[in-house]
C-alpha cells in the first residue's frame, strides 16, 4: 500500500482494459495535469500495446503490466462489468486504489466485500459514473439546494432508443448481465438522483425483452447475432427515504430517442442536463408558463476520469473523494432490487444507505496543476 499523503506532485495511474472506452479516460487522464498515465494493460496485451502507442503511456502489457508497476496508486478498471468485481480485488490485494467503471459489481456480495477488502486494506474504492461532478449536474445540485424549485417531490427519468448494437462495435455484453439498460445506463441517472434526493428506500420494476437476439450493426463483426439475455426495457418506481418519488423507463427496445429528467418541486419543474454528459442547460417551467425558460447555461470541463482526477487530488490532500464505492454500492443495490422486484411482482426495499457527496467549491477546475 502507498502512502499517497506523504507523495507530492501528480498521481500515478495505470489502466486495466484498451476497450472502447478507454480512449476517452485516457485522453483525459492524460491533459489532467494532476495525474499522470503510467501503464496500461489488457488480457490482450497487443489491444493494450495500440492504446499505449496512441496515448503516450510509457508501460502496457498484460494486466500485471499495472499492478506490479511501482508508481501506479489508482488502478482504473476498464474491464466488461462481470469482471468488475475481481479485477478490482486484484488491484486492492497489489496494494493499490481502484477506480472501477459502472457498474460497482454484478452482485451486492461481491460490491460489499469489495467495499470491506479495500477498507481493511486502507486503500479507497472510487466508482463511475462521475457524471455528477460536471458543471450541469453540479449546478443542478446548487440550484436545488437553493430553493429554485421550492421542496423536491418527484423525478421523471426517460431513457429511450434502439440499443447500442448499431453503433458498438462488440455490444454484445450490453445485453447481458450487468448490462441491458438498466444497469448499463440506469446508474447515470440514479447517481444524479440520489445527489439530489439522497438514499432511497423502496422500489418496485417490470423489466421486458422485445428480441431473444440482435444482431451487430458495425464493425468487423457487422452482420453476427447475439443473445439478449437481461430485459431490454425497464419500467420502475422508487421512493427514497426523505419521501420524493422517481418514475423511471430505460430501454433499447425504443425507435423514439428520449433522454429526460425533469425534478419536480413545490415551486416550478426542473430540466436537467443529461446525466450521461458533463453540462448543459438548465431549464425551469413554473405553473402557467407556456415554455421552459433557461436559467443557467453550463459548460463541459471535462468528461470521463473527472472522477479519477478528484479522486487522485483527495489522496493527496486526504480527504474523502466524491465518487466513493459507497455511493456506487447503494445505487447498484437499487438497481438489484428493482430486478428482484421485477421477478417477484413486489416492492423491494433498499437496504443500503448513503450520504450524498459534497458539492464541488464552483471554481474546481480540472485542467489546474493543484499537486
Amino acid at each position: 500500500m502507498t502512502d499517497s499523503t506523504a507523495r507530492t506532485g501528480p498521481v500515478g495511474v495505470g489502466v486495466i482494459g484498451a476497450g472502447v472506452i478507454s480512449k476517452t479516460y485516457l485522453e483525459n487522464l492524460n491533459s489532467f495535469p494532476d495525474t499522470d498515465v503510467l501503464a496500461i494493460g489488457d488480457l490482450y496485451p497487443e489491444a493494450a500495446t495500440r492504446r499505449a502507442e496512441e496515448h503516450r503511456v510509457p508501460t502496457s502489457g498484460d494486466p500485471s503490466a499495472v499492478l506490479d508497476h511501482p508508481g501506479v496508486e489508482i488502478v482504473v478498471n476498464l474491464t466488461i462489468p462481470a469482471a468488475h468485481a475481481e479485477v478490482a480485488g486484484q488491484a486492492i490485494a497489489a496494494g493499490k486504489h481502484v477506480w472501477n467503471e459502472k457498474p460497482l459489481a454484478l452482485d451486492r456480495a461481491s460490491g460489499r466485500a469489495l467495499l470491506d477488502a479495500a477498507e481493511a486494506a486502507g486503500l479507497r474504492v472510487g466508482c463511475a459514473p462521475d457524471t455528477f461532478l460536471g458543471s450541469g449536474l453540479q449546478a443542478t445540485r446548487r440550484a436545488i439546494d437553493g430553493g429554485l424549485i421550492g421542496d423536491p417531490l418527484t423525478a421523471l427519468i426517460l431513457l429511450q432508443g434502439p440499443g447500442p448494437e448499431s453503433w458498438h462495435p462488440n455490444p454484445a455484453f450490453l445485453f447481458q448481465e450487468g448490462a441491458g439498460p438498466l444497469f448499463d445506463i440506469g446508474p447515470y441517472y440514479l447517481t444524479a438522483l440520489v445527489q439530489i434526493f439522497g438514499p432511497a428506500a423502496t422500489v418496485a420494476a417490470i423489466g421486458s425483452k422485445s428480441k431473444a437476439k440482435r444482431v451487430i450493426g458495425s464493425g468487423p463483426k457487422a452482420g453476427e447475432q447475439f443473445d439478449v439475455t437481461v430485459p431490454s426495457q425497464t419500467s420502475a418506481l422508487a421512493r427514497f427515504e426523505s419521501g420524493q418519488s422517481l418514475t423511471t423507463i430505460f430501454s433499447f427496445d425504443s425507435p423514439v430517442p428520449r433522454t429526460l429528467l425533469e425534478v419536480t418541486g413545490t415551486e416550478a419543474t426542473l430540466l436537467v442536463p443529461d446525466p450521461n454528459t458533463f453540462g448543459g442547460d438548465l431549464k425551469i417551467r413554473k405553473t402557467g408558463a407556456e415554455d421552459w425558460e433557461v436559467v443557467e447555461s453550463t459548460t463541459q470541463l471535462a468528461s470521463r476520469g473527472t472522477g479519477v482526477l478528484e479522486m487522485a487530488r483527495a489522496l493527496r490532500e486526504g480527504r474523502p473523494h466524491r465518487a466513493q464505492g459507497a455511493l456506487a454500492y447503494h445505487v447498484l443495490d437499487i438497481m438489484i432490487s428493482m430486478a428482484e422486484s421485477d421477478e417477484r411482482g413486489e416492492f423491494v426495499p433498499v437496504q443500503s444507505t448513503v450520504e450524498p457527496a459534497a458539492v464541488l467549491p464552483v471554481d474546481w477546475d480540472p485542467r489546474a496543476a493543484t499537486l
